[in-house]
C-alpha cells in the first residue's frame, strides 16, 4: 500500500496571499478573527501559520506574543517577513518547539483537515497551552452529501486529509482535557472553540451533527 501524501503549498507561498487559495481562505480567516480577542500580552500559537495573517491580523488589534508553526518552509519565510518580531518555526504539528503551559490561545485555521494525526495534535495542543486557554479550529463546513463522498474521495486517493463536524473535532480533544465551549458558522466555514480544564472525560452529546 502506497503511503499517503499531503497537499504541498511550499510553491506557491510567495503568491499565496493574492491566489486562488488566499482569497478562498479569507472567510475562514474572518470567521475566526471574529471570535478572538485576546488580552493585551496574550502568548498565542497559530498551527499551519501560512504566510502568518491570522498573527499579523490580531498584532495590528492589540499587543500580543506572536508564534507561528507550519511544515513548508517558504510558508514560514513569507511569514517572518509579515510578522517581524515573532517567533515562526518550521514544525509539523506533533511534535513542537514549546515548553508545557506556554500558550492562552491556540488557533490552527484552514489546517486541521490536513493534519494526519489529529489525535496527536490534540495530545500535543493539551501540553503547550495553559489550563484555562482557549483552543479555535476553523475548517470548511460541508453538508453531510458532500463531505462523505469528499472525505471518500481522499482515502481512495491516498491523500491526507479529513473534512470532520463540530461534533467530530470536540471528540478527539476530549480524552486530551478541553472542553467545548462555542461554535460559529459562516456559510461554508466552521468556527469550533474548546478550552482546555483538568477534566480527562466529559459529555460530547452538546453539539449537535451539521
Amino acid at each position: 500500500m502506497k503511503d499517503s501524501k499531503g497537499i504541498k503549498f511550499d510553491k506557491m507561498a510567495a503568491t499565496y496571499d493574492e491566489g486562488i487559495e488566499g482569497k478562498a481562505s479569507k472567510k475562514f480567516y474572518n470567521l475566526l478573527l471574529k471570535q478572538l480577542e485576546p488580552c493585551q500580552g496574550a502568548t498565542i500559537l497559530d498551527v499551519g501559520c501560512g504566510t502568518g495573517t491570522i498573527l499579523k491580523s490580531l498584532s495590528d488589534r492589540t499587543d500580543i506574543n506572536g508564534y507561528g508553526i507550519d511544515v513548508e518552509e517558504n510558508m514560514v519565510l513569507e511569514a517572518k517577513q509579515k510578522c517581524l518580531g515573532m517567533d515562526i518555526f518550521v514544525s509539523d504539528c506533533i511534535k513542537t518547539p514549546f515548553a508545557d503551559n506556554q500558550f492562552d490561545i491556540v488557533t490552527s485555521c484552514m489546517a486541521y483537515h490536513h493534519f494526519a494525526d489529529k489525535k496527536g495534535f490534540a495530545k500535543e495542543v493539551s501540553r503547550i497551552i495553559k489550563p484555562g486557554g482557549h483552543l479555535y479550529i476553523t475548517d470548511p463546513r460541508f453538508p453531510w452529501l458532500i463531505r462523505k463522498p469528499l472525505n471518500l474521495a481522499l482515502r481512495l486517493h491516498k491523500i491526507t486529509g479529513h473534512f470532520g463536524t463540530p461534533k467530530e473535532i470536540e471528540k478527539v480533544f476530549l480524552e486530551y482535557g478541553f472542553e467545548f465551549v462555542d461554535c460559529n458558522f459562516d456559510l461554508y466555514a466552521q468556527c469550533v472553540k474548546l478550552r482546555k480544564t483538568d477534566k480527562r472525560t466529559m459529555d460530547s452529546g452538546r453539539i449537535q451533527n451539521t
